[in-house]
């Protein structure tokens, strides 16, 4: 008896676009539906994904590389400093940076704010130089000494007579860059706050706004803002605790701390050697607040480079009872002097096993990997940590307005950025923002490039450039396992505003890895249609207006399973894709 064929059946189905974001953990037969393989600048929201917007170049002029971006908050001021080639620049205002402290040994600092009853100071160390202080006006490096000596003389000199040399009768122990505060001269032309440049043991000079009428004949006393009892060309990371500054010596289980409120004087030594149980050295502090505030539930965080959590709570180290150990932990090794973020009512920590907030991976202690933030993109995080462990540009950052967290990777060629959606915890990848470092500012988000500061997400191009995006989404059979189809059209819904990007769309079956064939093209004064694939995507040009286009599109493909693959290139347009139609046959000799 003949066979006979069945008849094909056309069959539709719809499905959402991938909102479930980047998943690089399950296998490609168990992805929910609503993941992708592959998602690269393209970020996921609620309710659809939305090719991600650019930079623009805010403060360029800069020399080498950037690699610390600060943002100094006062309760009036905020501003913005970029550090490169051993030059920090005053990057605030768009345009070209200004030079405002040259010099020092390198340019990857650590950083934090803190406001005193003297004023409002941005703090950054290199575990090179001395630590550097900015007081709103001036940056100035740490003296080794707080000792002021007796002024023999101060005379006044140089260009307009504004230069002073101040002689002191002891060798004064400071160095070019330190800060004094000059009182009771007269004239009072010679009074103020300056930095200091060393011409001897025993002589510094200084530059004055107003010239004397003649050299010092009272001539008062100076005061200066050092640290004594150690050497603050070792520490490496800085941290704010209960308005204490505590500041990590470099390849120590050394932290050392000042009194409240103080910038300078006498620190104080915290040993861990006797606590961590796995050697190594101190990475980094930071501090957890489980409250979202500022409170009695905070608690101060140690990290090694073994990955050996040390929490305290308290007040006062001077004080056992005021300075309690909570515990010690073990998660996976850490690389990064950039380690720890606050987020919220908790403390990440960016470790071998990934991005891990305190609150539930003290809890599991390594035993479940799935606590981390980075869960869905584990395998990613674990090979790039692998790779480019030693690299320099690590860094986690959080931009809230557009809900964003940033996971800076130093690839051997620039940077990439793993980027979770903060509601939906749906990650993506980010290319070609060259990054060496994050910063928010005014609420906004900039970075450290080669030669300039960005401004990230405040333009749809990259710099005057294409973004180019891709996205995979996760292979589906369409609630039928065991029965393979034809796949012959495909119809994103795709809502643009402000023109026409260039998109192309294949479809892969049954795992075949590949891209979409086809060429990008984008000109968007050469003719009012976009590119798709081989044919043109609707017939008539696109406005700044909103527009939904659902267009069908052929493809070629017979499998159990298929997965929409999307490239679009596009500049100055926004472009969301919602979801997508799909027509395939079932039946018959296929």
């Amino acid at each position: 008896m003949a066979l006979v064929p069945q008849q094909r059946k056309a069959v539709t189905a719809s499905v959402p676009a991938p909102i479930g974001g980047w998943n690089a953990r399950d296998s490609l037969g168990a992805m929910p539906p609503t993941d992708a393989v592959q998602m690269v600048n393209w970020f996921p929201t609620p309710s659809d994904i939305l090719l991600r917007r650019g930079y623009t170049q805010h403060s360029t002029g800069i020399t080498g590389e950037v690699q610390t971006v600060m943002n100094y908050a006062a309760p009036t001021t905020q501003k913005l400093f970029a550090v490169a080639n051993g030059v920090i620049y005053n990057s605030t205002s768009s345009g070209a940076a200004t030079s405002v402290f040259t010099g020092l040994t390198n340019s990857k600092f650590q950083h934090v704010n803190i406001s005193t009853a003297g004023g409002s100071f941005l703090v950054a160390c290199n575990g090179a130089d001395p630590t550097m202080v900015y007081d709103g006006t001036r940056w100035f490096k740490i003296a080794t000494t707080s000792t002021a000596q007796t002024i023999s003389t101060i005379t006044r000199g140089g260009t307009g007579n504004l230069t002073a040399t101040l002689t002191t009768a002891s060798a004064h122990g400071l160095i070019t860059g330190n800060r004094v505060t000059i009182s009771g001269a007269d004239p009072a032309e010679f009074n103020g706050t300056y930095v200091v440049t060393v011409t001897g043991t025993t002589t510094f000079t200084y530059t004055m706004a107003t010239a004397p009428a003649g050299d010092a004949t009272t001539m008062g006393a100076y005061t200066v803002v050092g640290i004594t009892g150690v050497n603050s060309n070792t520490f490496i990371n800085v941290n704010l605790f209960k308005n204490r500054l505590y500041f990590t010596e470099k390849d120590t289980m050394k932290v050392w701390y000042l009194d409240v409120d103080a910038i300078g004087g006498a620190a104080s030594p915290l040993d861990f050697a006797s606590i961590a149980r796995m050697g190594g050295y101190l990475q980094a502090m930071g501090t957890w607040t489980i409250d979202a505030g500022e409170g009695v539930d905070d608690y101060a965080v140690f990290v090694t480079n073994m990955g050996e959590i040390i929490v305290y709570n308290g007040t006062d180290p001077d004080d056992a009872t005021k300075w309690l150990l909570k515990g010690v932990w073990q998660v996976g090794q850490t690389f990064a002097r950039r380690c720890f973020f606050k987020w919220s009512g908790d403390l990440l920590l960016l470790t071998q096993d990934g991005l891990l907030p305190l609150a539930s991976a003290l809890q599991s202690s390594r035993l479940d990997p799935r606590v981390a933030l980075t869960d869905k993109i584990y395998y990613a995080v674990s090979l790039a940590a692998d790779s480019y462990s030693t690299n320099f540009g690590w860094q986690i950052n959080y931009y809230a307005k557009q809900n964003m967290l940033i996971l800076n990777i130093p690839v051997t060629e620039g940077s990439e950025q793993y980027v979770m959606h903060t509601i939906t915890k749906s990650w993506a990848r980010f290319t070609n923002i060259n990054a060496d470092c994050w910063e928010i500012h005014n609420d906004d988000m900039y970075f450290g490039g080669s030669g300039y500061v960005g401004q990230f997400w405040n333009a749809d191009a990259d710099n005057g450039n294409n973004i180019n995006a891709t996205v995979q989404q996760a292979y589906n059979y369409f609630d039928s396992r065991g029965t393979q189809k034809r796949y012959t059209l495909v119809r994103p819904i795709i809502q643009t505003i402000g023109g026409f990007p260039s998109i192309l769309c294949g479809v892969n079956v049954d795992f075949e890895e590949g891209n979409a064939t086809g060429t990008i093209s984008f000109n968007p004064s050469a003719n009012g249609n976009a590119i798709w694939g081989t044919s043109t995507w609707d017939n008539a040009i696109w406005g700044g207006a909103t527009v939904i286009n659902k267009n069908w599109q052929g493809v070629t493909g017979i499998g159990y399973c298929a997965s929409l693959q999307l490239t679009a290139a596009s500049q100055g347009i926004t472009v969301r894709w919602a979801s997508t139609d799909f027509v395939m046959e079932t039946g018959g000799v296929i």
